[in-house]
């Protein structure tokens, strides 16, 4: 069984994500959804939060599951016996950020593949902090977001 870990802070998890998520659950058995605690990135919704949001995000898609992790990303995949990392690449300012990862990763587990997929140009300028961003302007977000996140975001600055 091929299993895949798509890692990241989702703070919150936008449709750019998403899409990213669903496109890995179509090259892989399982897909595993790892919410980073990421204290040092001050998020804006507590780590239990965002793994419940994730979670309802992609309830429709069967062979996706999310689990938090704190800790090295590949201590947490080989702890779930996934054999492959897929990121999404928005931009070049991305892929430079993500190849450093990448190389180290490959450093610290060298049986452990990265796979980038490319976003589509409608999510290409997509990132959770302008989501965040408009919804503190209270602007709205369900385009950007599933009903859920932007349920909670609007709930966050009411």
């Amino acid at each position: 069984m091929k299993r895949a870990v798509t890692p990241g802070t989702f703070d919150p998890i936008t449709l750019g994500h998403l899409d990213i998520i669903t496109r890995a659950a179509q090259l892989v058995d399982e897909v595993i959804v790892a919410v980073a605690a990421s204290p040092a990135k001050g998020p804006l919704f507590p780590l239990e939060e965002r793994t419940r949001l994730v979670r309802e995000s992609v309830a429709h898609l069967p062979n996706v599951h999310v689990m938090a992790f704190d800790g090295l990303l590949v201590d947490f995949v080989r702890s779930v016996d996934a054999q492959v990392v897929v990121k999404g690449l928005r931009a070049l300012t991305d892929f430079e950020y993500e190849f450093q990862m990448a190389a180290m990763n490959y450093e610290l587990a060298s049986e452990v593949e990265t796979v980038f997929i490319m976003a589509p140009p409608q999510f290409m300028y997509l990132s959770s902090s302008m989501v965040r961003e408009l919804a503190s302007l209270k602007s709205r977000t369900d385009r950007f977001v599933t009903a859920p996140v932007a349920e909670a975001l609007a709930a966050r600055f009411a």
